[in-house]
């Protein structure tokens, strides 16, 4: 079972970290029905495990802080208003840890802003929301933002950075199928009745 861990905090966006968590606890559910066993167990990080009101006024409970945590297999960072979280050297020191032992750090949004402080997207293909791409080329020069990029996630192996909001679940869905297949991703999908690009297409 792969620990999926989500980093919340103070008006980070809700459905950047809603949507991937809904995402792969769908997956368990699904993969019970297809009479296999849960793939992955997400969870909530904090900074400290307590409550954070994300945009809009949404109270989260964290199940552990960035101190006192289970084993991590893949870390999403969501995006909000991530400028309070950068030049924090604990919270840095803490990313960079888990790009070096876990399989994956991955950001949605502007969570893309907290990996690039911290380090871990220099040299790397990078998307974020369309409105701040070239902000974050700009600020993170080491970075190789995809300014005009259409994609909604970017796969650099150990790294994962996804487009605004949305995305996140489109970015989780790929993740689904990189490590439990396509069956269960295409479960997920049709359980969360999911409108993917090829769907668009088709329209």
């Amino acid at each position: 079972m792969l620990q999926v861990a989500i980093f919340v905090y103070d008006d980070a966006e809700p459905l950047d970290f809603t949507g991937p968590f809904e995402v792969f606890a769908t997956a368990n559910r699904m993969a019970e029905r297809l009479g296999k066993p849960s793939p992955f167990r997400p969870f909530l990080v904090g900074k400290t495990g307590e409550p954070v009101t994300a945009r809009g006024g949404l109270r989260v409970m964290p199940n552990y802080a960035i101190d006192d945590h289970p084993s991590v297999d893949v870390l999403i960072v969501p995006g909000g208003l991530h400028e309070p979280q950068m030049a924090r050297e604990d919270l840095q020191d803490w990313i960079w840890q888990r790009y070096k032992d876990t399989m994956v750090v991955a950001s949605v949004c502007t969570g893309a802003f907290i990996l690039a402080d911290a380090g871990v997207l220099d040299r790397k293909k990078v998307v974020t929301h369309h409105e701040d791409m070239e902000l974050l080329q700009e600020k993170f020069p080491l970075v190789k933002a995809q300014v005009g990029s259409k994609k909604r996630f970017i796969d650099e192996g150990g790294i994962i950075t996804s487009a605004g909001v949305s995305a996140g679940i489109d970015m989780s869905l790929h993740l689904v199928e990189r490590f439990a297949g396509m069956e269960l991703k295409d479960a997920v999908i049709e359980n969360m009745e999911w409108v993917t690009d090829a769907d668009l297409r088709r329209l």
